[in-house]
């Protein structure tokens, strides 16, 4: 599937038009209709900023299969996750491992 056909895919799924997605990617309605039009992949940037309108990572955006969506607060667990230590990481697993 190409980057175009992705993101088609992915107004598709969100029932939006390019108007849409121009107004959520914060981009002019003429670069999302150029990248149709004239079948122009989009730059790394552009790419970003679509993605920042559906809502979603390049990484989910090139992933094939599904993918989750993270809530805020989960988005700020894994955030607050990377700044732990190795302890303190097998520390608070235990404790989830543990709550029931």
């Amino acid at each position: 599937m190409t980057t175009n056909e992705r993101i088609q895919q992915l107004m598709n799924e969100r029932d939006w038009t390019e108007y849409r997605l121009a107004k959520e990617a914060d981009l002019s309605q003429s670069t999302i209709a150029n990248l149709f039009k004239r079948n122009n992949t989009p730059s790394i940037p552009t790419l970003e900023a679509i993605c920042r309108g559906f809502g979603i990572t390049l990484s989910q955006f090139f992933s094939e299969g599904n993918f989750v969506e993270l809530t805020d607060e989960q988005k700020e667990l894994f955030d607050k996750w990377v700044t732990l230590t190795g302890e303190q990481k097998s520390l608070l697993l235990e404790l989830v491992k543990n709550l029931k």
